[in-house]
């Protein structure tokens, strides 16, 4: 099919607001402005590392992109619009100028491939950035996947196994975040918008600097500090299996490489099989970070130099001695697949790259990428009708997707409530999950997307991983999550030892951060157990404060009030992307929760 032509001061339009969107897209717990009376920003936010949008109304973003579409209006010149790009970011202040030339050099083959379908006029990208208040921002359609015509079976509200029955003990990693230029010493406060790495330069006295094992900064893992985590989880057997959602590679979005990418994907994947040895079976996800340029995965119909397929098929060798030969066809087709975990279970890991805002090639065709949620549905079909349960992993949690595909994948998930046994995510680096209700009422909770803490500091964070509990392998198992435990390195205690001065320790230990159940006073974590325990948010204040120290891995300097929780609790409640639009309407935060929470793209 041939795609319509688009003007190229049009382009340059969607160019400079492509760029904004992977440097924007940094998760950062972190302090932010206290404007316009958005408190709750400063601990809810994700928000961007070291850029500088804030300053720029809505009439100054749209009078810049009317004179630059003036301005090159008679010229298509792939390299004038790279060059006018790289000064608008320049010039705008957000980013270094160093950045901003090299992102606009990594994504510029990319985009030139794609704009053709773009639609953007200078209206619309104000409006994504600054707000709806300058403009609509409305390039995707609704669409709707098919269901069969089966009837839903009746719902059985599921009860605790009786005591004694087995469980499976599920490691769970997520966001390792490897960064192959981790330089001890170096500037942990720098200008770039990753530090603690060759070029950050060397800290003056007023500036903290990188840390042995990690930094509370905006810094990535060393290579020690992952095989110390998988050192750990090796000494911890036995594991049923392992769920690995994703995001290998460290923050420097502006200057990776294929090869690089393929280096830690790599070395990572050997690393994992080693500590966990060949009798483990690992279930894989692909995360936003994976390819290059970041959060760029074209849809399996863009084909040549441009498509992912040099991305699949090396995860393809990589994971060939934990998946089926069926499931790494899939996977070389679009980066998701399907595989029996054991008999009665089924795990299904979904490439939700498909389904994020910050993957500009849905530009082109937003409408179910790959055809994966009707793979999906045909999937839990046949599980149904067999009888199996289905565990369904991936890296973005669907909350945080396109409105159609979230709202898609919601109603998918209440169809096969009886079936979808648990939801597993990563992505945002903190300990966290949204609900699911029944689309009839909104009120009876039916399932839960866990999302679990990341490997990485990023942003100012304790490493940690994840272990789930979950409902064993016997005839009539649930196959929910009964609980589930989080592991973190305190890096305070890792990076000065006691007794050797300033020395970092050379055995760190992994300590147990928290049980689930016993935190919270919960008999399970089952649907209902995790709706009865947003409700003690709301009545005790003490245990939500709680929850917010965890959900930061133990380092947290603020606690959540007021607004905040108010932010927090709508995200909790909000397995579906309309519905934190409706919470965030509700509670008169014009539309700034959504973009809060649409900056989680980490």
């Amino acid at each position: 099919m041939r795609l319509p032509t688009v003007s190229p001061s049009r382009g340059l339009v969607t160019f400079t607001l492509v760029l904004m969107m992977p440097l924007f897209g940094f998760c950062h717990p972190g302090q932010v402005s206290r404007q316009s009376g958005l408190v709750f920003m400063q601990q809810f936010v994700h928000q961007g590392v070291g850029f500088n949008w804030k300053n720029v109304t809505c009439r100054l973003c749209q009078t810049v992109f009317t004179i630059i579409d003036i301005a090159l209006m008679s010229d298509a010149n792939e390299e004038r619009l790279a060059y006018v790009a790289g000064e608008v970011c320049s010039r705008l202040h957000l980013a270094d100028e160093r950045v901003c030339r090299d992102i606009t050099e990594l994504f510029r083959a990319d985009f030139i491939q794609a704009v053709q379908a773009s639609l953007l006029w200078p209206t619309e990208a104000c409006a994504l950035l600054v707000g709806p208040s300058c403009g609509k921002f409305d390039i995707y359609a609704p669409w709707n996947i098919t269901l069969p015509k089966v009837p839903k079976p009746p719902v059985t509200p599921p009860s605790p196994p009786k005591p004694g029955s087995p469980q499976s003990r599920v490691l769970f990693l997520t966001d390792i975040h490897w960064d192959q230029e981790y330089e001890v010493g170096s500037a942990a406060d720098c200008k770039d918008p990753l530090c603690c790495r060759k070029g950050s330069g060397t800290p003056s006295w007023r500036r903290r600097e990188a840390g042995y094992w990690g930094t509370y900064s905006k810094c990535d893992l060393p290579l020690r500090t992952v095989e110390s985590l998988l050192k750990n989880v090796d000494r911890d057997r036995p594991w049923d299996w392992v769920y690995w959602t994703g995001d290998i590679p460290a923050h420097n979005v502006w200057s990776q490489t294929r090869k690089q990418q393929l280096s830690g994907l790599i070395n990572i994947s050997r690393l994992v099989h080693e500590h966990l040895g060949p009798n483990v079976k690992v279930y894989p996800a692909v995360g936003n970070h994976e390819s290059v340029p970041v959060n760029l995965f074209p849809p399996p119909f863009v084909h040549g130099n441009r498509s992912s397929g040099w991305l699949y098929d090396t995860m393809a060798e990589e994971w060939a001695a934990w998946l089926p030969e069926q499931a790494l066809k899939t996977l070389r087709y679009g980066g998701f697949y399907t595989a029996e975990v054991q008999p009665g279970l089924r795990v299904v890991s979904l490439n939700m790259n498909f389904c994020t805002p910050g993957n500009f090639w849905l530009m082109v065709n937003s409408t179910d990428p790959a055809n994966q949620l009707q793979w999906l549905v045909h999937i839990l079909q046949a599980s149904e009708d067999k009888g199996e349960k289905v565990h369904i992993i991936g890296h973005i949690p669907p909350g945080l997707c396109l409105d159609s595909w979230s709202r898609n994948y919601y109603h998918i998930v209440n169809r096969y409530e009886s079936t979808v046994a648990g939801q597993f995510f990563g992505h945002t680096h903190l300990d966290e999950f949204q609900l699911f209700y029944d689309e009839e009422t909104m009120s009876r909770p039916l399932g839960v997307a866990f999302i679990a803490p990341s490997a990485t500091t990023f942003v100012n964070l304790n490493p940690g991983y994840r272990v789930y509990y979950i409902d064993g392998n016997y005839q009539g198992s649930s196959r929910l999550v009964l609980d589930h435990e989080t592991y973190i390195l305190n890096l305070t205690e890792a990076n000065h030892s006691p007794g050797l001065s300033f020395s970092p320790n050379p055995n760190p230990k992994w300590t147990l951060l928290y049980r689930a159940t016993e935190a919270y006073n919960l008999s399970t974590v089952f649907p209902s157990d995790i709706n009865g325990l947003i409700r003690t948010f709301i009545n005790d204040d003490r245990v939500f404060q709680k929850f917010w120290y965890l959900r930061y891995k133990g380092h947290v300097s603020e606690p959540c009030q007021e607004t905040c929780k108010t932010t927090m609790l709508c995200f909790l409640r909000s397995g579906r992307y309309d519905e934190l639009e409706r919470c965030d309407h509700l509670n008169g935060f014009e539309g700034n929760l959504v973009r809060a929470a649409r900056k989680t793209l980490c």
